[in-house]
Protein backbone atom coordinates (compact mmCIF):
# COMPACT_ATOMS: atom_id res chain seq x y z
CA UNK A 1 0.00 0.00 0.00
CA UNK A 2 1.13 3.70 -0.76
CA UNK A 3 0.17 6.74 0.98
CA UNK A 4 -0.54 9.85 -1.82
CA UNK A 5 -0.57 12.47 1.47
CA UNK A 6 -0.45 13.30 5.24
CA UNK A 7 -2.17 15.87 6.70
CA UNK A 8 -1.42 16.40 10.01
CA UNK A 9 -4.42 18.92 10.92
CA UNK A 10 -6.96 18.73 8.61
CA UNK A 11 -10.86 20.41 9.49
CA UNK A 12 -12.21 19.81 6.05
CA UNK A 13 -12.24 15.87 6.02
CA UNK A 14 -14.84 14.85 9.50
CA UNK A 15 -15.47 16.80 12.49
CA UNK A 16 -12.85 18.12 14.23
CA UNK A 17 -9.22 18.93 14.23
CA UNK A 18 -7.57 15.73 12.64
CA UNK A 19 -4.86 13.68 10.79
CA UNK A 20 -6.42 12.60 7.19
CA UNK A 21 -3.99 9.49 5.52
CA UNK A 22 -4.48 9.61 1.58
CA UNK A 23 -4.18 6.73 0.45
CA UNK A 24 -2.69 5.89 -3.10
CA UNK A 25 -5.18 3.76 -5.39
CA UNK A 26 -8.52 3.62 -6.80
CA UNK A 27 -10.03 2.04 -9.90
CA UNK A 28 -13.64 4.21 -9.48
CA UNK A 29 -11.94 7.06 -11.59
CA UNK A 30 -15.39 9.46 -10.88
CA UNK A 31 -15.42 12.64 -13.00
CA UNK A 32 -13.94 15.36 -11.76
CA UNK A 33 -12.39 14.01 -8.80
CA UNK A 34 -10.78 16.14 -5.92
CA UNK A 35 -7.61 13.95 -5.62
CA UNK A 36 -6.93 12.08 -9.30
CA UNK A 37 -3.48 12.27 -9.01
CA UNK A 38 -4.16 9.61 -6.04
CA UNK A 39 -5.18 7.19 -8.61
CA UNK A 40 -2.24 5.11 -9.30
CA UNK A 41 -1.61 2.66 -6.86
CA UNK A 42 2.30 3.35 -7.15
CA UNK A 43 1.69 7.13 -6.45
CA UNK A 44 3.12 8.42 -3.37
CA UNK A 45 5.32 6.79 -0.51
CA UNK A 46 4.99 2.98 0.38
CA UNK A 47 3.32 2.84 4.08
CA UNK A 48 6.46 1.77 6.11
CA UNK A 49 6.67 1.54 9.51
CA UNK A 50 8.32 5.04 9.69
CA UNK A 51 5.10 6.43 8.00
CA UNK A 52 2.83 4.27 10.62
CA UNK A 53 4.64 6.22 13.84
CA UNK A 54 4.48 9.29 12.01
CA UNK A 55 0.80 9.31 11.75
CA UNK A 56 0.74 7.61 14.65
CA UNK A 57 2.55 10.78 16.75
CA UNK A 58 0.80 13.41 14.97
CA UNK A 59 -2.67 11.81 16.39
CA UNK A 60 -1.22 12.09 19.79
CA UNK A 61 -2.04 15.68 20.67
CA UNK A 62 -5.25 16.23 22.40
CA UNK A 63 -6.73 18.45 20.36
CA UNK A 64 -6.55 16.02 17.02
CA UNK A 65 -10.31 14.25 17.48
CA UNK A 66 -9.04 11.25 15.61
CA UNK A 67 -8.45 9.75 11.78
CA UNK A 68 -9.61 10.33 8.58
CA UNK A 69 -8.89 7.79 5.66
CA UNK A 70 -9.67 8.60 2.07
CA UNK A 71 -7.43 8.23 -1.09
CA UNK A 72 -7.45 7.35 -3.96
CA UNK A 73 -9.75 4.57 -2.20
CA UNK A 74 -9.12 3.36 1.20
CA UNK A 75 -12.10 0.20 -0.15
CA UNK A 76 -9.47 -0.67 -2.80
CA UNK A 77 -8.94 -4.51 -1.42
CA UNK A 78 -5.00 -4.01 -1.01
CA UNK A 79 -5.51 -0.68 0.38
CA UNK A 80 -7.59 -2.71 3.01
CA UNK A 81 -5.52 -5.13 3.52
CA UNK A 82 -2.99 -2.60 4.49
CA UNK A 83 -4.68 -0.29 6.28
CA UNK A 84 -6.38 -3.28 8.88
CA UNK A 85 -3.57 -3.57 11.20
CA UNK A 86 -3.07 0.08 11.33
CA UNK A 87 -7.00 0.65 11.97
CA UNK A 88 -6.82 -1.94 15.02
CA UNK A 89 -3.46 0.18 16.59
CA UNK A 90 -4.89 3.15 16.39
CA UNK A 91 -8.21 1.94 18.09
CA UNK A 92 -5.86 0.20 20.81
CA UNK A 93 -3.14 3.44 21.18
CA UNK A 94 -6.08 5.95 20.93
CA UNK A 95 -9.60 4.63 21.97
CA UNK A 96 -11.19 7.90 22.12
CA UNK A 97 -10.32 8.97 19.55
CA UNK A 98 -13.27 8.67 15.96
CA UNK A 99 -12.05 7.16 12.43
CA UNK A 100 -13.92 8.36 9.76
CA UNK A 101 -13.55 6.78 6.07
CA UNK A 102 -14.21 8.29 2.91
CA UNK A 103 -15.06 5.44 -0.31
CA UNK A 104 -16.56 6.13 -3.49
CA UNK A 105 -18.34 2.38 -3.13
CA UNK A 106 -20.98 1.66 -1.42
CA UNK A 107 -22.05 0.59 1.76
CA UNK A 108 -24.93 -2.27 2.19
CA UNK A 109 -26.03 -4.47 5.35
CA UNK A 110 -22.01 -4.91 7.35
CA UNK A 111 -20.13 -5.08 3.37
CA UNK A 112 -19.38 -3.42 0.55
CA UNK A 113 -22.13 -3.66 -2.08
CA UNK A 114 -19.58 -4.19 -5.08
CA UNK A 115 -18.15 -7.52 -5.13
CA UNK A 116 -14.51 -6.78 -6.80
CA UNK A 117 -14.07 -4.17 -3.33
CA UNK A 118 -14.81 -7.23 -0.84
CA UNK A 119 -12.01 -9.02 0.30
CA UNK A 120 -11.30 -11.28 3.79
CA UNK A 121 -10.99 -7.85 5.82
CA UNK A 122 -13.79 -6.18 4.58
CA UNK A 123 -16.17 -6.48 7.24
CA UNK A 124 -13.87 -5.87 10.67
CA UNK A 125 -12.17 -3.19 8.77
CA UNK A 126 -16.01 -1.57 8.20
CA UNK A 127 -16.72 -2.91 11.94
CA UNK A 128 -13.92 -0.82 12.91
CA UNK A 129 -14.90 2.61 12.03
CA UNK A 130 -17.19 5.28 13.10
CA UNK A 131 -18.00 7.11 9.85
CA UNK A 132 -18.37 6.03 6.88
CA UNK A 133 -18.83 8.61 3.81
CA UNK A 134 -19.68 5.90 1.04
CA UNK A 135 -20.80 6.39 -2.85
CA UNK A 136 -19.07 7.62 -6.23
CA UNK A 137 -18.53 11.48 -6.31
CA UNK A 138 -20.71 12.55 -9.07
CA UNK A 139 -20.20 15.66 -10.71
CA UNK A 140 -23.78 16.19 -12.25
CA UNK A 141 -24.65 15.96 -8.00
CA UNK A 142 -21.94 17.96 -6.42
CA UNK A 143 -23.02 20.74 -4.15
CA UNK A 144 -20.72 22.79 -2.21
CA UNK A 145 -23.36 23.40 0.61
CA UNK A 146 -23.06 19.33 1.71
CA UNK A 147 -21.28 19.30 4.66
CA UNK A 148 -18.07 16.38 4.58
CA UNK A 149 -19.20 15.06 1.15
CA UNK A 150 -19.01 16.58 -2.58
CA UNK A 151 -22.54 14.97 -4.01
CA UNK A 152 -25.53 14.63 -2.85
CA UNK A 153 -25.75 10.58 -3.75
CA UNK A 154 -23.19 10.12 -0.94
CA UNK A 155 -23.93 9.22 2.50
CA UNK A 156 -22.46 10.41 6.01
CA UNK A 157 -23.60 6.86 8.05
CA UNK A 158 -22.97 6.42 11.81
CA UNK A 159 -21.25 3.10 11.12
CA UNK A 160 -21.57 2.14 14.73
CA UNK A 161 -25.24 2.78 15.06
CA UNK A 162 -25.96 0.98 11.77
CA UNK A 163 -23.79 -2.02 13.02
CA UNK A 164 -26.34 -1.94 16.01
CA UNK A 165 -29.76 -1.01 14.50
CA UNK A 166 -29.39 -3.59 11.45
CA UNK A 167 -30.22 -0.48 8.81
CA UNK A 168 -28.46 2.76 7.78
CA UNK A 169 -28.47 5.21 10.15
CA UNK A 170 -26.98 8.56 9.16
CA UNK A 171 -24.12 10.78 10.76
CA UNK A 172 -25.68 13.80 8.88
CA UNK A 173 -28.31 13.83 6.62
Amino acid sequence: MNVAEIKKTDIANGEGVRVSLFVSGCTRHCKNCFNSVAWDFNYGRPFTEEVEREVLEALAPEFIAGLTLLGGDPFEPSNQRGLLPFVKKVKERFPQKNIWCYTGYTYQDGEIREPHARCEVTRELISMLDVLVDGMFIEELKDIRLKFRGSSNQRVIDVQKTLKEGTIQLYLS
